[in-house]
């Protein structure tokens, strides 16, 4: 009996570890691409028990165990302290050149709002992106956003709200609902404290839920990084982006906009799920270009949502490259 637990246990590893390899944009196999350290560490607790047991085909069940784990682990092992980083801490020329922006889904059924309130009043960010905002949160955060000259919202009870909220100077900001969806995405651009422009992205792509497809999503991110490919503008990217860091749609948008990423060389910093630890992932994306310079990059503390807020401080580099990239 034990032998086929375990040979069950290796065939599923087997299986959810090769269905994202298909690239399909079935919500059912896309999912297995989540939880990739969760697998390699099914995998290796079934190694570990396997050792001193006899099972038939012993040696094919280790090696399958094992190749599985590799796999695993080296499709993560960027988000960990071993790898090399993308974009190194540094200090912004002077205090006042520092930009901070905060990125938060609020969860419309949330009403914890004091809470979020109070994060917003302690970090003071620059540049503001909250999301599944409905009419109950718009209200309760009227104070807060009255301290901004520039918002923009879109106000939904389906999950997909968006405001958006700077004191920088723009010269430009709009609301982009992609074609057949009506998620929407912010696009905008803003001068930094030195009087260098900076292009801002803010996405919130439909997550993976059964039924659905995610093709319209994959076309969000993608059609996101293309906005700012050719651009000469440094580039801010951050949101809920419905998908893991190390996920080819990710890896594309870093590609096509030419971004790198925080968390790269450090750790995940997951920030889903915030009352399940075991399910904790990173989903809330931030990306930069070379020309942006890196400060700090944190989850903060729970407003009672299942996402964690995030938050960078950052700077706009003078020269064509920021000195702290690679």
């Amino acid at each position: 009996m034990l032998n086929w637990v375990l040979w069950a246990v290796a065939l599923s590893v087997v299986v959810t570890t090769l269905l994202p390899v298909t690239n399909s944009v079935a919500w059912w196999v896309r999912m297995w691409d989540f939880p990739r350290v969760h697998i390699a560490g099914v995998a290796l607790l079934t190694l570990a028990a396997s050792l001193p047991l006899t099972v038939s085909l012993k040696s094919l069940l280790l090696a399958v165990l094992v190749a599985f784990v590799i796999y695993q682990g080296f499709k993560v092992f960027h988000y960990t302290p071993l790898a090399q980083t993308e974009i190194d801490i540094a200090s912004a020329p002077s205090p006042e050149e520092e930009i901070t922006f905060l990125s938060g889904n609020v969860l419309m059924e949330n009403d914890r709002h004091d809470d979020l309130i109070a994060i917003l009043h302690r970090e003071n960010p620059d540049v503001l992106l909250l999301m599944e905002t409905d009419e109950a949160w718009n209200t309760a955060l009227t104070d807060v956003l009255s301290r901004y000259p520039i918002v923009e919202t879109h106000i939904a009870g389906d999950h997909y709200g968006l405001i958006f909220a700077t004191r920088l100077t723009t010269s430009r900001v709009e609301l982009l609902l992609p074609v057949g969806d009506d998620t929407p995405a912010v696009r905008s651009v803003l001068t930094s404290p030195s009087g260098i422009d900076f292009n801002f992205i803010g996405l919130h792509p439909r997550p993976l839920v059964p039924g659905n497809t995610t093709e319209v999503r994959d076309t969000q991110i993608k059609d996101a990084a293309l906005m700012t490919q050719s651009s000469e503008r440094p580039t801010v990217g951050m949101g809920d982006f419905n998908d893991v860091a190390w996920y080819w749609t990710a890896k594309r948008f870093k590609d096509y906009g030419d971004l790198l990423e925080p968390r790269v060389g450090r750790e995940m910093i997951s920030s889903f799920h915030a009352d399940n630890p075991f399910r904790r992932l990173p989903i809330d994306q931030m990306f930069m270009t070379k020309d942006a310079g890196l400060v700090s990059f944190r989850r903060l503390k729970n407003s009672g949502s299942d996402h964690f807020p995030t938050a960078a401080t950052e700077f706009i580099a003078q020269s064509e490259r920021a000195a702290n990239a690679h």
